[in-house]
């Protein structure tokens, strides 16, 4: 007997053992693959801003070029919602492993097509359909990305802590952003600006190739993850996730919509637009303010999870309204910042907007992905988040841009930021708090049967 009981405490320990050690191979993965991710998209955000305007839109003027080039910019956000429905499916049917493989690939190869792309000058109106087309593909590449790289880590470990695993997919995009935005930075520091707009911008992109290999590696070490197992072996998939999520948790994805507002939409101002503003409208360099976005980006390495953990510890709700709240305050004080002038108060402004922008996005993976039961979860809750990307991220630096246009004061686009906390506050006061949920009861998620 006494052996028998040894016996067993062995199994028990191998089983904790290896419990551990998938947990830090999906934590490891689902940071490093959507770090690749968003290193990827924001290189392109970056040059849609800097480049692509005189590259792909020569024979435009500066305020048309910066237009033309946001809208293919805004097309990549346009195409998440169809990769969140597409990976969605295939993410709740054959699993999370397989298909943040493809999501992960497609990313990769289409950022690295746009380092070889040659401009107008060279191929005419066939280099912007294709740098159209290859923003579609990282879309629905992003679209299917997310919500994959949250289950990963929620789905693996302790349940007490799915906002702090959560958040290690959230940290992707700071950690992309500096990679992505530091390249560029370094490259348009140490090369002329003749050099770095011939070539120089190209080689962050060709570096797509290299890092989508890391990716691969990596993610092809970890298993399926034991919640959406679970429901495979007692063969409750759905045959038609996503539609079933639709139909069941329409709710749900709305309000994980709306509750993105007042996070994606100032996030992609402060970090794109604010590039064309503040170089084209106050004569700053490019290199300052590549910097004070690279710095902002550095911190939310820290509190990302930060934040994520104080979610797990006093609910959700409770930290992401205090940061949509603080963004809401600094929508004016932002404009009238960098409006003044001054390297310290504009560097000052852009790393407390991050701030904000950490508070919320931190809790965010778990608030959204805790709103959909598991077998339905890859697709409600990718719908959830990419479904903002049409109406908040994708038109922001677009519409910024117009309303700069038409009314001369940047005051306007603060309005417009406060717009958009006045949608997320509403969405987060009618959204459920499941932070203490027990994900694998189905019949938490009874009130709208799945």
């Amino acid at each position: 007997m006494v052996l028998g009981r040894n016996e067993a405490n062995k199994v028990i320990d191998r089983q904790a053992t290896e419990q551990r050690s998938q947990v830090r191979k999906a934590a490891i993965a689902s940071a490093i693959g959507t770090t690749i991710e968003w290193y990827d998209f924001f290189l392109y955000n970056t040059a849609a801003a800097l480049i692509f305007p005189h590259l792909f839109f020569p024979a435009s003027s500066s305020y048309a070029g910066a237009m033309q080039s946001f809208a293919t910019y805004a097309v990549g956000f346009a195409a998440r919602p169809i990769g969140a429905a597409i990976f969605g499916y295939w993410g709740d049917r054959i699993g999370r492993k397989a298909t943040l493989v493809i999501t992960l690939l497609l990313m990769g190869i289409a950022s690295g097509i746009v380092g070889v792309l040659p401009g107008a000058s060279a191929i005419g109106i066939a280099a912007p359909l294709i740098l159209v087309a290859l923003r579609l593909i990282q879309g629905l590449a992003v679209g299917g990305e997310w919500s994959g790289s949250v289950l990963l880590t929620m789905e693996w470990g302790d349940q007490r802590k799915r906002g702090l695993l959560g958040s290690f997919a959230q940290i992707g995009v700071p950690a992309g952003l500096v990679l992505g935005t530091g390249g560029l930075t370094l490259l348009s520091a140490v090369l002329s600006d003749a050099a770095f707009s011939a070539w120089g911008w190209r080689i962050p992109f060709l570096l797509s190739f290299v890092l989508v290999g890391i990716g691969l590696v990596i993610r092809l070490r970890i298993l399926e993850t034991p919640m959406f197992a679970a429901v495979v072996a007692k063969q409750q998939t759905s045959r038609s996730p996503v539609g079933d999520a639709i139909r069941h948790h329409w709710r749900e994805i709305l309000l994980s919509a709306g509750l993105r507002f007042s996070e994606q939409m100032p996030f992609y101002l402060f970090t794109s637009y604010v590039l064309v503003y503040v170089v084209a409208e106050h004569h700053y360099s490019k290199t300052f303010v590549l910097n004070a976005v690279l710095v902002g980006a550095a911190l939310e390495l820290f509190t990302i999870p930060y934040f994520s953990q104080l979610s797990d510890r006093i609910g959700r709700k409770k930290v992401y309204l205090s940061g949509a709240v603080l963004t809401g305050l600094l929508a004016f004080p932002y404009f009238a910042v960098l409006k003044a002038g001054g390297y310290a108060p504009v560097f000052l402004i852009v790393i407390a907007s991050m701030i904000a922008h950490a508070m919320q996005y931190g809790p965010q993976a778990a608030f959204i992905g805790e709103s959909f039961p598991t077998h339905l979860r890859y697709g409600g809750a990718g719908l959830g988040y990419q479904l903002a990307s049409v109406f908040a991220g994708g038109p922001a630096p677009l519409l910024a841009t117009w309303l700069l246009h038409v009314t001369g004061t940047p005051y306007s686009i603060s309005a417009y930021i406060l717009l958009a906390v006045v949608v997320t506050v509403l969405c987060a006061v009618y959204i459920t708090d499941r932070s203490r949920t027990d994900l694998t009861d189905h019949a938490a998620y009874a009130r709208r049967p799945a």
